[in-house]
């Protein structure tokens, strides 16, 4: 029999029980865990600090970006050192609220970053397809107000959805010492229909145009193409560069994702005290870690700035007018 140990000592008959782990182990998980936690808030905030420093860098699309650090950033600040506690001492020692709190913010996060990801694919359909047309569409006023629209929704979303996690946060609990959350099918459908189902759909659709358009403008190019019909306007290099870096960040996303939604493809109901919790959650937050090592991996201008930050020479005078590309 494996040896357990009670969660709260003192509260001797309705304490949770968990398993005693080896000492060795737990420091491993806690190393692991907390490097991939700060490894998260680094790489994003030299996202957030490179786009917001920059004047060169203030785009719309790169707007969206930020919008999309900001998410990831949190989870790595918030919600992953909340999770390897949870994770590491198998028992919730933070309290009913907080208990309620992890998981509509956790829930947020992961709306919010969904939300910024079809706007990406939006943008990117515009600036492909459209290439006339995008800088009357895609502007930066619209782009902002997206954004905020955007995190607005994934706020008043969540809250509805566990809106009665929040008033009884202690309602699937069994004893002291757990934190479980149950989102019955019903709203585990809605919820995977709104969030993952109808999003991912339209991601899919909106990049296999942007895919189906990039090609034939690259043979185009190839076969020194000098005559478009009229309306048909070949995109910028740097704009089909831009769209395929960006697809590769959505391809890990939907890949990150797809394991954490399938009990809900599944008809199960959600709760986050099975065995397989843990693993699948990881995944979804080690998605916040990828987005920036994609960015430092196809884009000059992140490397660039990330040069100028550690150096500091982004204190100088000035600095925010440097050209980064």
């Amino acid at each position: 029999m494996e040896r357990q140990e009670l969660c709260f000592p003192q509260l001797l008959n309705s304490s949770c029980r968990r398993p005693v782990r080896p000492h060795s182990e737990v420091v491993f998980f806690y190393t692991l865990l907390s490097s991939i936690a700060l490894l998260t808030v680094a790489l994003n905030l030299l996202v957030v600090i490179s786009i917001s420093h920059f004047k060169q860098l203030h785009t719309p699309t790169n707007l969206l970006l930020l919008s999309l650090a900001i998410s990831d950033l949190l989870v790595g600040l918030l919600v992953m050192p909340v999770e390897s506690i949870r994770y590491i001492a198998m028992c919730w020692l933070l309290g009913q609220l907080m208990c309620a709190l992890s998981y509509i913010g956790g829930f947020m996060l992961t709306s919010a970053s969904v939300a910024n990801m079809v706007l990406i694919s939006v943008d990117r359909y515009v600036a492909i397809c459209y290439p006339l047309h995008y800088s009357t569409k895609i502007t930066k006023k619209r782009v902002k107000c997206s954004i905020c629209l955007c995190w607005a929704s994934s706020i008043l979303y969540n809250g509805i959805i566990l809106k009665g996690h929040l008033q009884q946060p202690n309602k699937h609990n069994s004893c002291y010492g757990e934190c479980v959350v149950v989102i019955d099918y019903i709203s585990g459908t809605v919820d995977l229909v709104f969030t993952f189902i109808g999003p991912c759909v339209l991601i899919v659709i909106l990049y296999m145009r942007v895919f189906v358009v990039a090609v034939s403008q690259a043979r185009a190019m190839q076969s020194n193409i000098t005559t478009v019909l009229p309306g048909r306007v070949t995109a910028k290099k740097s704009e089909r560069k831009a769209a395929r870096t960006l697809g590769i960040v959505v391809m890990v996303f939907l890949m990150c994702f797809c394991p954490y939604y399938y009990p809900s493809l599944a008809g199960q109901d959600i709760s986050n005290n099975t065995s397989s919790w843990a693993i699948v959650s990881w995944l979804l937050y080690f998605n916040s870690c990828l987005n920036p090592l994609i960015y430092a991996l196809f884009y000059p201008w992140f490397r660039r700035a990330i040069k100028l930050i550690v150096t500091l020479r982004i204190l100088e005078h000035g600095s925010c007018e440097t050209k980064i590309f």
